[in-house]
């Protein structure tokens, strides 16, 4: 990139990535000639004219970007992308995109977090966590090994340490020292640490935050979609969305694009279901 900017004798480089067009209005957009030199930003527009997305990836000429800064001091929460780059396209500096199209996800939706867990499943994924020759080194709490008990079924999945398997698990990512019970089937979804899931729990493209604890005979992400009354651009996509340190009860029906915030009790779910695009915001049982 760096070889690009001086190569193009621009000011100002943008990284860039091609998206697809239906999710273009989540990033600036950037309009270029047919040298990539851009013409015109975009951000976040409602009917976006390109689909090439700015990645938030820059580099400047010091003495451009110097001037930009010195003469937007006085601008509330000073922002690159809305105020410093413009300025410095405005003011004639030579802006260019360089068109990356190696492996960079922008998971600012649950759809894009979910799409990226479930493509590290693959069986070389494209973001490789095997990759001999790129290791990926991480700090990892001194527990015990994965425990998948004889009746168990693991199929395409990963596992953290310390999780318990009595159940079923299908392309799934679950965490470290998660729990699931005896009959449970679990299929494309996500569950993070600390997680207990009782028994013959169905669990359907649902993402489970850190230490939730989900009762027996508990059915989540069942029936037709609907949209969320709450935030339908947020909990979208059919996914069950379960917040950290939230209670599920025993024997309770959660439907899709759904979200669950806090300890829930049978009474928060009407005719022991939450329907398809509710929302729970509980404290201790209580709803706020």
């Amino acid at each position: 990139m760096l070889d690009y900017h001086k190569a193009k004798g621009a000011e100002v480089t943008l990284a860039a990535m091609p998206v697809p067009l239906e999710e273009a209005k989540r990033f600036g957009i950037l309009i270029t000639d047919e040298d990539r030199k851009i013409s015109e930003f975009e951000e976040k527009p409602a009917n976006p004219r390109s689909n090439l997305a700015s990645m938030g990836i820059y580099i400047f000429n010091w003495k451009t970007l110097k001037e930009a800064l010195i003469a937007n001091a006085s601008q509330p929460a000073l922002d690159f992308g809305k105020h410093v780059i413009p300025y410095c396209h405005s003011n004639g500096a030579p802006c260019y995109a360089y068109e990356f199209n190696g492996y960079w996800k922008d998971v600012g939706t649950l759809n894009s977090y979910w799409e990226a867990n479930m493509e590290l499943i693959d069986i070389i994924p494209e973001f490789n966590l095997y990759e001999e020759f790129w290791r990926i080194y991480t700090k990892g709490d001194v527990i015990p090994p994965q425990y998948i008990s004889e009746d168990a079924v693991v199929d395409k999945c990963i596992i953290g340490e310390g999780t318990e398997i009595y159940g079923e698990v299908h392309n799934s990512v679950i965490g470290p020292n998660v729990v699931i019970g005896k009959g449970s089937v679990i299929r494309d979804s996500i569950i993070m640490k600390n997680t207990s899931v009782g028994e013959n729990v169905v669990m359907d493209k649902a993402i489970v935050a850190e230490d939730v604890v989900v009762g027996n005979n508990v059915v989540i992400g069942c029936g037709e979609e609907a949209p969320n009354v709450l935030k339908p651009a947020v909990y979208s996509f059919g996914l069950a969305a379960i917040g950290e340190n939230s209670v599920i009860p025993d024997n309770v029906k959660i439907g899709k694009n759904t979200a669950i915030s806090g300890v829930t009790t049978k009474e928060d779910y009407p005719d022991g279901e939450l329907a398809a695009g509710q929302v729970i915001a509980a404290k201790d049982g209580g709803k706020e």
